[in-house]
């Protein structure tokens, strides 16, 4: 018998010791609900466990980048809805033009009609937005991230929808300073009315009046036409000189006015001015929309030339470009096949949105899928069985229970060698 190591009491202190930390760890996983609180619960499962983690939190935002790819396209596509519409009504004034029974004043009034639309089209492209970004001006090229990981993306493009590039914006209109010289009156042999400028077979143009007839001739590159049956001429030289398209008005008293046109290469219809200063062109808004680096004839955009002028513009100029030429019946004809075709890159581009909607449609669907069975998975390795714990806990409890009661007893063991010494 001995006194100085109680090995009883020793033995069954460890014992209660660890039935006290079995039944704190099941208090508290059962209080916090799962099985793994810390890495020594279970090291490989925590591992695995935060790896889920990761992908059933990346999929879940990948859902969410999905329906924000999908309000996105939503909104470029209603904004092209409009846009149909307005050609739809573009198509309409077109057919109704090339119809002979309106007169010139007829369709310069439809033709007014037509440039206000083919403005709008442009508007709508340059003002659609999400989220700041702009969606129908050819910038938007982005990728929508609907996986989890790297390289789990979709791309999506959108084609520029604005006027220009659909075909509907019309040649670059500036007014033309002219003279009338060598010949007197010039109603002897260019009479009262509106003409326009059409290059020959020769290279020159000729001044065409509503007959079709030719009136007046210049071989100088637009600066001087000359009357066919006489000796008056109209001087346009030292200023812009009058070619292809051009419309020059005589009146009653012989004054003329003309609008000179040149290749549209960039420009939306709308109102824009020389800034001779800056040497820009900007539009109604003060934004400048082209830049030139020769003092006023050639214009260049970010995306290369704009339009080229025959005589440099001088500071203050106004250039207007219309939108699709409907003001003569030949004109109108023609534009209803390039209005049509407008209509059907529109309506690609909207089949491609929706095509790419129903995708991400059938994506979200996916991820919200894979993202529950991977919970389930991840439930399954980190959540704890609450019954089954609820008995380990109880287990414990009466272990440490025992163990406490034991303790008491085996400390009472010593006391027997006291009966010895009496």
């Amino acid at each position: 018998m001995i006194i100085n190591s109680n090995i009883p009491a020793l033995n069954t202190y460890n014992q209660l010791g660890q039935n006290r930390d079995a039944m704190q760890s099941s208090m508290e996983k059962l209080s916090s609900g799962q099985r793994i609180n810390r890495a020594g619960d279970d090291a490989a499962g925590l591992a695995i466990s935060e790896k889920m983690r990761g992908q059933i939190r990346g999929l879940d935002q990948a859902s969410r980048n999905g329906q924000d790819g999908i309000s996105m396209i939503q909104t470029a596509e209603g904004a092209m809805q409009e846009t149909h519409s307005i050609l739809q009504r573009m198509r309409e004034l077109a057919v109704q033009s090339a119809n002979d029974t309106n007169t010139a004043a007829d369709r310069e009034e439809l033709q007014k009609e037509v440039d206000a639309l083919s403005e709008e089209i442009s508007r709508i492209g340059n003002n659609t937005e999400f989220n700041t970004q702009n969606l129908l001006d050819g910038s938007l090229d982005n990728k929508f991230q609907i996986g989890a990981n790297e390289g789990q993306n979709l791309s999506l493009s959108v084609d520029d929808m604005r006027g220009f590039n659909l075909g509907m914006a019309g040649d670059a209109a500036i007014e033309v300073a002219s003279t009338v010289s060598d010949g007197g009156d010039t109603t002897e042999d260019i009479s009262e009315g509106s003409y326009t400028v059409q290059e020959n077979s020769d290279g020159n143009y000729d001044m065409i009046n509503s007959n079709g007839e030719v009136v007046a001739t210049s071989t100088d590159d637009g600066a001087t036409y000359t009357a066919a049956d006489g000796d008056d001429t109209i001087d346009f030289s030292g200023s812009k000189a009058l070619v292809t398209g051009g419309t020059i008005e005589v009146d009653d008293a012989g004054d003329v006015t003309a609008e000179g046109t040149v290749q549209n290469s960039g420009l939306e219809a709308g109102s824009y001015e020389y800034n001779g200063t800056d040497e820009t062109l900007v539009d109604s808004n003060g934004d400048t929309v082209a830049t030139s680096t020769d003092g006023g004839t050639t214009f260049e955009n970010g995306d290369g030339t704009v339009i080229t002028f025959e005589a440099a513009l001088a500071d203050g100029d106004e250039v207007e470009v219309g939108g699709i030429d409907i003001s003569s019946q030949a004109s109108a004809d023609a534009a209803i096949t390039q209005i049509n075709e407008a209509v059907e890159t529109v309506s690609a581009e909207r089949s491609k949105l929706g095509a790419t909607q129903n995708r991400l449609e059938h994506t979200i669907n996916n991820l919200d899928t894979s993202s529950e069975n991977l919970q389930a998975s991840e439930s399954r390795i980190r959540d704890v069985d609450m019954a089954q714990e609820m008995m380990e806990q109880t287990r414990a409890n009466v272990l440490a229970q025992a163990s406490q009661s034991m303790l008491a007893q085996a400390n009472q063991q010593p006391q027997s060698v006291l009966q010895l010494l009496q």
